[in-house]
């Protein structure tokens, strides 16, 4: 293979070695040509590892790797690199992609790794007959997943992953409703818990094509990040009997919010209209013991710091009530200045609530108190 010329270089990421444009590296906004990398995403890319690797401690079946849109292939290359996996098959349209990740898989060594040119459903639908499926299968997409839900669920077998990312974060956040509807099935409300109510339309989502096709999804791991969504969920051969569409009901008048089956229309505490988000998923977004099998399997791997503080948040939070409040929300409304984030879960735990820290905010907390039991209890805080 020839080796590509000096508009590359080699890096590594966690402990594989990848070729990518140097431009990529110096520039603010990595360019699309000749090949597209973002190194913003290494973060992502670490989670996928740590959490492909609790998922396969545990998983008894043939270990195959599906790559719906690999670009030059890093996530793909680092999951062939670092984790026992007995085959992989990353796709991409771009044969110029592909070219660079054959290479980075050379200077790897790494064999059981297979390339494909292919539009992503057919790719995927190619593996979608029993005995060829994923157990698990990775789609990240710029922009919106939904359309590749049908195909990416269809290709990973009983009791596999499907992991997807989002980046068309104006449209899950409120901007677009109409978009949000359309592609999601749900509606967005604008509120400082926004990064949870996208992440449970996502859900949502896949939870209803799921049940079209007769089989359930089960979240194991949610991550948020400036520029992305990503979720992580179990596929069962099963048709799922769980109630977990619902809605997230948000007052904007008093900041009272709650999850609910069925909609209402006004606030149970200040009687105003209420606003309405979803349907959406209204189930856990996040599984106890698989975020306790990820964080026993950091120290194998080498990636970034953040992800262990992040997956202490996420165990601390795994059990606890959807939608979180933030320090700023409730300072605002009470017209002060906020409190520590430690101070305010501990004197809501002293006050026979249950309270934790979120990973979606660095000022976030969950609780089961009401807004005005909050503010009730933040004015005795000195």
């Amino acid at each position: 293979m020839e080796i590509p010329n000096e508009s590359f270089q080699e890096i590594i990421e966690g402990k594989t070695k990848l070729l990518v444009p140097k431009k990529s590296i110096t520039e603010k906004v990595p360019p699309k040509k000749p090949v597209f990398f973002n190194p913003k995403a290494k973060l992502n890319r670490d989670f996928s590892v740590i959490a492909y690797a609790a998922f396969l401690k545990n998983f008894q079946g043939p270990k195959i790797f599906l790559e719906g849109l690999s670009g030059m292939g890093a996530r793909g290359l680092r999951v062939a690199n670092e984790l026992k996996v007995e085959n992989i098959v990353i796709n991409d349209l771009n044969p110029s992609a592909l070219k660079i990740a054959e290479y980075s898989a050379k200077l790897n060594n790494i064999k059981n790794i297979e390339f494909s040119e292919k539009e992503v459903c057919r790719f995927l639908s190619d593996h979608s007959k029993k005995g060829e499926r994923g157990s698990i299968v990775d789609i990240d997409p710029f922009g919106s997943p939904a359309a590749f839900f049908d195909c990416g669920i269809r290709a990973t077998m009983h009791g596999g992953v499907l992991s997807t990312a989002a980046t068309d974060l104006q449209v899950l956040n409120g901007l677009f409703q109409g978009a949000c509807k359309r592609k999601y099935g749900g509606i967005p409300v604008r509120t400082e818990y926004g990064k949870e109510i996208a992440i449970r339309l996502i859900l949502g989502c896949l939870r209803m094509v799921a049940a079209r096709l007769g089989v359930q999804v089960i979240p194991l791991f949610v991550e948020s990040e400036m520029h992305y969504y990503r979720t992580y969920v179990k596929v069962l051969n099963r048709p799922d009997q769980q109630e977990n569409i619902g809605y997230i009901l948000h007052c904007k008048n008093c900041g009272h919010r709650k999850i609910t089956l069925e909609q209402e229309q006004e606030c149970e505490l200040c009687r105003l209209k209420i606003s309405i988000a979803g349907p959406l998923w209204i189930g856990n977004i996040f599984n106890k013991e698989f975020i306790q099998d990820m964080l026993l399997e950091i120290q194998n791997f080498e990636v970034d710091k953040v992800c262990e503080k992040t997956l202490h948040k996420c165990l601390e939070e795994s059990e606890m009530p959807g939608t979180y409040f933030t320090l700023d929300e409730i300072a605002s409304k009470m017209k002060s200045s906020p409190p520590k984030l430690e101070k305010a879960i501990l004197n809501l735990q002293k006050n026979n609530f249950i309270a934790s820290v979120t990973s979606f905010s660095p000022t976030g907390f969950r609780t089961d108190a009401k807004i005005n039991e909050i503010m009730k209890i933040f004015q005795t805080i000195q």
